[in-house]
């Protein structure tokens, strides 16, 4: 039929696979829960086809609108927010409770695709430099102050967009170095680290003699580069000091292990951990584990989710679950590529790179490779927010995939 054309029926079908083994298992953790996710899948599915009816260009038009409402709904948790679990980042209505950092993130992503597909955006530009980060920080700084720092990180996604219209790779490589000094500064003694940077500046240095014009700028680069990660490698030890008693743990599990801290921080990890080795190659059955029965993982439902797949599924499930993902994930990213509209192509990688930022930690988190930090699994942890804010996002994308399809230009 001609009208189906342009719709992508692989990630639609992905999609829907993956929402209805999400209801399965959040079913097998609490049944009353299940009913409620399989709801808001069914209202996800006709918030979906009226964004589907919707013009295309509303999107682009309304961009900032829709960005500006996303940031004064995180403003408004200061003075009317609920706090849930340490975390004042809910509003709540009666019974019914909203994350609005899960909305926000869509407004981001339409307003920065809104401005990177303007005439004049130029990233070698410090104006559209300047601009593009604001675009980002402003939401981002309003969410550490919460504090929610799980979506802080998530707000990382975005520079993987900006990567693609021309973001040096050095931006992800300073990174990369701060988050690694940062790491090994919280296991070792600071004076390690800092003679191993010296050595290595030292070596470097040497190697470059002939490339390197000398100079006060160039010196004064090397001598700043090389005092901000010393003493960066100092104040770790530090922050983590300074950090809440529970955050400071769950970024001590990593190093001492879940063991030190099974009565705190690290017992989610420990029977996670328990469940997803229990189910083996093929599982225990559905609705057949252990740990998953005997509710002695808190949140599994939620951001803990993917142990219950890994108890009742066993590896196989696992594997097949993470294959879907990384399937669905490399096609947005695929069919962003081929995008004829900057608008389209900026807002398609800023989905998948959020869905992938999501995916790498939760998975990350539940087998003890990072710290805990309340990131839900795209589609599959149990929520209504979490669950309708992607369902919007990938209505939005699929629309713009379908109207992209369909172009005569």
């Amino acid at each position: 039929m001609r009208w189906t054309e342009g719709i992508d029926k692989l990630g639609i079908f992905l999609y829907v696979v993956i929402s209805l083994f999400a209801v399965a298992n959040i079913y097998s953790v609490d049944e009353g829960l299940g009913k409620k996710q399989f709801i808001f899948f069914c209202i996800s599915l006709f918030v979906g086809l009226v964004i589907f009816l919707m013009r295309t260009k509303f999107f682009e038009n309304f961009a900032s609108v829709i960005y500006f409402f996303g940031l004064l709904l995180l403003i408004g948790l200061f003075p009317f927010g609920t706090e849930i679990l340490g975390q004042r980042n809910w509003y709540k209505f009666g019974s019914i409770t909203m994350q609005p950092v899960e909305f926000a993130k869509i407004g981001v992503s339409l307003m920065l695709a809104n401005y990177v597909s303007g005439p004049d955006f130029n990233l070698r530009c410090r104006k559209s430099l300047c601009t593009t980060f604001a675009i980002i920080g402003v939401p981002a700084v309003v969410v550490l102050a919460i504090p929610d720092v799980g979506s802080l990180l998530v707000f990382m996604a975005f520079m993987i967009a900006l990567y693609r219209e021309g973001l040096s790779g050095l931006f992800f490589l300073v990174c990369g170095i701060i988050g690694v000094v940062f790491s090994i500064s919280l296991a070792v003694n600071p004076l390690y680290v800092v003679g191993a940077i010296i050595l290595i500046a030292a070596i470097f240095i040497f190697l470059q003699l002939n490339k390197i014009s000398w100079n006060i700028f160039s010196i004064g680069s090397i001598a700043g580069s090389v005092g901000l990660i010393c003493a960066l490698s100092y104040g770790a030890p530090k922050i983590l000091e300074k950090m809440p008693k529970h955050q400071r743990e769950r970024i001590e599990v990593l190093f001492k292990g879940e063991k030190m801290f099974r009565d705190t921080s690290g017992y989610n990890l420990l029977y996670s951990k328990t469940a997803i080795g229990s189910g083996g190659l093929f599982g225990k059955g559905y609705m057949q584990g252990s740990v998953t029965q005997g509710k002695f993982v808190p949140e599994q439902e939620t951001d803990y989710i993917f142990c219950t797949v890994g108890e009742e599924w066993g590896f196989l499930g696992a594997f097949l679950l993470v294959l879907f993902y990384a399937v669905y994930i490399g096609r947005i990213y695929y069919l962003a590529e081929t995008q004829k509209s900057i608008f389209n192509r900026v807002f398609g990688y800023c989905f998948a790179s959020i869905l992938l930022m999501h995916f790498a930690i939760n998975l990350g988190m539940v087998m003890g490779l990072f710290p805990t930090v309340g990131i839900p699994l795209p589609y599959f942890s149990y929520g209504g927010s979490s669950f309708l804010a992607f369902s919007i996002m990938t209505a939005i994308f699929f629309k713009l995939n379908y109207a992209d399809k369909n172009s005569l230009v």
